[in-house]
């Protein structure tokens, strides 16, 4: 099985658009589900309402990878599968460094999705002394002074930052030179790095806030539409009492006989 280090996807050669590449993860996730249950095919607009996009661009996507499902049977989910994983490069064997292994790091290391995509944890790499020689998931933790012969030794072209913030781009720097083109970056910090070197950060924190506008826009959206539903009752009564020729305190008439 070829590693990492020595074949890369060939998805920026074909001229595949970064916002597909983005979504072919989600397409991969539905059909994989589908595999599972043993379901044959399925029609764009069923796995597009599955992956979260519409059935249109769905097919835009996919007619990048050359695949355009047969009219009224739809698309081999089994050939999509296969078509997807090769295209991320997910049929090879990617070797994967975490570095830090607090408690976010440990979760990582313990997460059993990695394997079942082809990303293999190389190995788990910590500053503190203490943790030299520590099996977390089964693998023991190496310090940081080993880790740019564990790159080498194990041709990791793939790295996971889980350090806290100050320390994230020392580690940067030390992966890159050392050989690691893809980083991805949990630590609440943003990594400079030379061209060549891609990074994905995931920022829990910033999803939270994220998630909080958008509650606080529902409640305020909430908020006007009672405050409007209130006014427009008001005006209701108003319009009834004056139609019923009463005066606003409902009982006195408005205009007192002569």
């Amino acid at each position: 099985m070829a590693t990492g280090r020595t074949h890369r996807p060939a998805t920026r050669s074909r001229g595949i658009p970064e916002a597909t590449v983005a979504r072919l993860p989600l397409y991969l996730r539905a059909l994989t589900a589908l595999s599972e249950r043993s379901v044959p095919t399925v029609s764009s607009e069923e796995l597009a309402a599955a992956a979260g996009v519409n059935s249109a661009k769905l097919r835009k996507d996919f007619s990048y990878l050359g695949s355009y499902g047969t009219r009224g049977v739809g698309y081999d989910v089994e050939y999509l599968v296969y078509q997807i994983s090769r295209e991320l490069g997910l049929t090879q064997d990617w070797p994967v460094v975490i570095v830090g292994i607090g408690n976010l790091g440990a979760a990582l290391a313990n997460y059993g999705g990695f394997a079942s995509r082809g990303f293999r944890v190389a190995a788990l790499i910590d500053a503190d002394p203490e943790m030299a020689g520590k099996p977390v998931a089964g693998i023991p933790v190496q310090h940081t002074d080993e880790l740019e012969k564990i790159i080498d030794d194990n041709g990791v072209s793939i790295g996971v930052i889980a350090t806290p913030a100050g320390a994230a781009q020392q580690v940067c720097d030390r992966l890159v030179a050392a050989g690691v083109t893809s980083i991805l970056n949990f630590a609440p910090t943003v990594l400079t790095v030379p061209d060549g070197v891609d990074v994905r950060k995931v920022d829990l924190s910033i999803e939270l806030q994220i998630l909080a506008f958008h509650e606080q826009r529902k409640a305020g959206e909430e908020a006007e539409a009672q405050a409007g539903a209130a006014m427009e009752a008001e005006a209701e009564a108003a319009a009834a009492a004056k139609k019923a020729g009463k005066g606003p305190d409902g009982d006195v008439p408005a205009v007192m006989p002569a």
